[in-house]
């Protein structure tokens, strides 16, 4: 008698009873429920043990089998639970009992071997078994249909939740992009008084380059090598301002390129380097991007590490007010919380000898390749 688990699904798609872990457990619970009804049966003296298993399960199971075809066949898209209400319950439901109850009564005659009507031959057992159907039968409905609303409810809550997620995320970006697109405008307006000719090879990959990622899908993720070959758009942007002062080394393991992560994750971290770490230089120096996974290809490891100036001897607070005001590490910080909840950290160190590493971790659903 179990009642299906969810109900304002679009047309398409499956049908709750159609699961086979909802059927497994609805038909051992009835079996359980019967066994116990029966045993109750033969205790009393109603009959041999075995009569009553035979009873008490036929007539069981075909009510837990008919009240799930007529369910999945009466159940509308606004049912919670997938289970009929109104006139469509009313009716549903006493007119499988009392088909269950016909039904089993007839199997169990049959295997005792009795021709006449039980109520004829044994009044007291088939009413006794009547009314236990009834109760146990109405009680069994009640029961499945509050699982299925309980299910239905908290597939909404998770819903609603997932949705709440992604609308986050999308604002997180929209901010994050003028951000970077500002900061890159800046690099742009001091090379212009300093070199115009690279100013105008720069405005021209600057324009490439947010053709590229206007172009690019607005979902929520997009596959890791997208997200290096967007960081290696923007160093090269940021190469022809510093030239050989900035070496950079991108190193993504091909097993690894598809792995799904937020677009512009990196970019903040990578930002905070050069404006950071490397610019204030005479020298310059190297940022290194790279990916991999732990032992076990459970967590993705994202590291932005750099041969500059660093944070100070005071990592905490440099972290807490680097880039300013902190826009880039909040944002990035933010996102990961909201894609993926306390599991998904970033971590900001010193770099030994000199210069910062900042590391993300990031939990995979499917083990990957260390």
């Amino acid at each position: 008698m179990t009642a299906p688990t969810a109900s304002h699904t679009p047309a398409d798609a499956a049908h709750p009873l159609c699961n086979p872990v909802t059927l497994l457990k609805g038909a051992a619970i009835t079996v359980v429920v019967n066994s116990g009804i029966a045993l109750a049966l033969w205790w009393s003296g109603n009959g041999t043990l075995d009569e009553q298993m035979v009873y008490s399960q036929a007539i069981g199971l075909t009510i837990w089998a008919l009240m799930n075809a007529g369910a999945r066949w009466l159940a509308r898209p606004g049912d919670p639970g997938g289970f009929p209400r109104g006139w469509r319950a009313a009716v549903l439901i006493p007119s499988v009992i009392a088909i269950g109850a016909a039904v089993g009564t007839t199997v169990g005659n049959w295997y005792a071997g009795r021709s006449a009507l039980l109520v004829v031959t044994h009044p007291r057992m088939a009413w006794t078994m009547l009314a236990i159907t009834a109760v146990v039968g109405g009680a069994m409905t009640l029961y499945f249909y509050l699982a299925g609303k309980s299910n239905y409810l908290q597939t909404e809550l998770e819903r609603t939740q997932r949705q709440q997620a992604e609308a986050q995320l999308r604002l997180l970006e929209s901010q994050l992009e003028p951000h970077m697109l500002f900061n890159t405008l800046a690099n742009l307006h001091v090379l212009i008084s300093l070199d115009p000719a690279k100013a105008q090879t720069m405005l021209d990959h600057l324009i490439a380059y947010l053709r590229s990622t206007l172009m690019a899908s607005r979902a929520s993720t997009h596959p890791l090598s997208q997200e290096f070959e967007r960081l290696n758009d923007y160093l090269a942007l940021m190469a022809i301002r510093m030239g050989p002062r900035l070496q950079v080394t991108l190193d993504l393991p091909q097993a690894l390129s598809a792995l799904p992560v937020p677009p512009l994750l990196l970019q903040p971290l990578v930002e905070n380097a050069i404006s950071h770490g490397l610019e204030p230089q005479v020298e310059g120096g190297h940022i290194t991007v790279r990916a991999w996974t732990d032992g076990h290809g459970h967590v993705l490891h994202l590291q932005v590490t750099d041969t500059g100036a660093g944070l100070g001897t005071s990592i905490p607070n440099a972290t807490a007010t680097a880039q300013g005001t902190g826009f880039g590490l909040t944002q990035v910080r933010e996102r990961l919380a909201t894609a993926y909840g306390p599991q998904g950290t970033l971590s900001v160190i010193a770099n030994n000898p000199t210069g910062t590493s900042a590391t993300v971790q990031i939990p995979l659903k499917t083990p990957q390749p260390s």
